[in-house]
């Protein structure tokens, strides 16, 4: 096939003449039991990129793989690649991104595959390639080619043990949602393929771009690559009945000062019996799991609302603007303001922090 150039020429409409323009080009690896979304979410991101945008600059995307046959995912979907990798041994690369697969024991263990071929097709794409990319477990193929020494990187939480006990020199970080180590950016669990492309054409077209692209997608929100991949619901599962009914009543009563002496008044046990409660049921104190559930309330209201960081301090149990701050800081490593910043494009009145 004839793959989209380099440099486009465009005539724009009340133009004399063409403009020259860059295309980055960005190329998906395909490869046998990939996963799907790592390989269809990324190319519906770029191209909302082209619309929400009146640049000419623009994304060409391309699935590459071995051959022209089908490739199959984990999903059992069959894919067409648009080219092969030879053919792409003459051209430059803006962006490549490795997806991952992987296959699940008897004891439903999960483990990354990396095909020896692949890898080796991966480290030579990334020398004609000006950043490099993973999606999920795809940072193991990426390891696996001597792209990750020596800097710290992130991938999907379940094998996050794994990539560090096979590759010592990569320094594996299993909480952020995806990490940037100069050209070489680590995505973490499936679904971010999204945020880590939401970051990538923020890198290229700006923050602005990259929101209305978020909007457009209709998800949640545009996270940071510092924001952890669990959230309090997913985090932390309970099994008993008295424990969600300990869960329920700290979401109800948020604004409350909420020590461990009401909460064990709520649940008729000793302040004792509460604090070995919430360790062996969420596996954490009872001021740690409310801190996180209080910063998940904080989160919502800076995304959603244009209410003051004074008014969500209070609504949220913090009491303080200045006890705000530092719980984002500890949780997200980074503050309301510049959270809100991130998340929201139209202006909003807050103070200091």
């Amino acid at each position: 096939m004839q793959l989209p150039t380099w440099v486009s020429v465009w005539v724009l409409p009340g133009v004399g003449g063409p403009v020259s323009t860059v295309r980055r080009l960005i190329v998906i690896v395909l490869f046998e039991d990939v996963d799907l979304l790592d390989v269809t979410g990324p190319p519906e991101v770029f191209s909302l990129a082209r619309r929400e945008t009146d640049e000419a600059a623009g994304y060409d995307v391309v699935l590459a793989a071995e051959t022209m046959a089908p490739v199959t995912t984990g999903a059992g979907v069959r894919v067409l690649p648009d080219t092969t990798f030879d053919e792409l041994s003459v051209r430059s690369i803006d962006t490549l991104i490795v997806p991952g697969a992987v296959e699940v024991d008897e004891r439903r263990r999960v483990h990354p595959l990396t095909d020896p071929a692949v890898v080796a097709r991966v480290g030579q794409l990334a020398r004609r390639t000006r950043r490099v990319t993973s999606v999920c477990v795809g940072a193991h193929i990426l390891a696996a080619a001597g792209l990750l020494d020596g800097k710290r990187a992130t991938t999907h939480w379940s094998t996050a043990q794994q990539l560090a006990a096979d590759h010592p020199a990569v320094e594996v970080d299993a909480d952020p949602i995806f990490i940037r180590e100069g050209d070489v950016w680590t995505g973490a669990g499936i679904s971010a393929c999204l945020d880590l492309s939401l970051a990538l054409i923020a890198d290229d077209l700006g923050e602005a771009v990259a929101l209305r692209v978020a909007r457009q997608l209709v998800m949640y929100l545009k996270r940071p690559s510092g924001q952890s991949q669990f959230s309090v619901p997913l985090e932390q599962v309970s099994t008993t009945r008295r424990v969600e009914d300990l869960r329920h009543h700290i979401m109800r009563n948020l604004a409350e000062p909420l020590t461990v002496a009401d909460l064990a008044v709520h649940a008729h046990v000793s302040d004792r019996q509460l604090t070995r409660i919430f360790k062996n049921e969420l596996g954490t104190t009872p001021h740690a799991y409310i801190e996180s559930v209080r910063v998940e309330a904080a989160r919502h209201q800076l995304e959603s609302t244009d209410a003051t960081l004074e008014r969500i301090a209070s609504a949220c149990g913090f009491g303080t603007v200045d006890t705000l701050v530092r719980a984002f800081r500890r949780r997200l490593d980074t503050t309301p303001t510049e959270y809100r910043r991130r998340f929201r494009t139209g202006t909003v009145t807050g103070t200091h922090g």
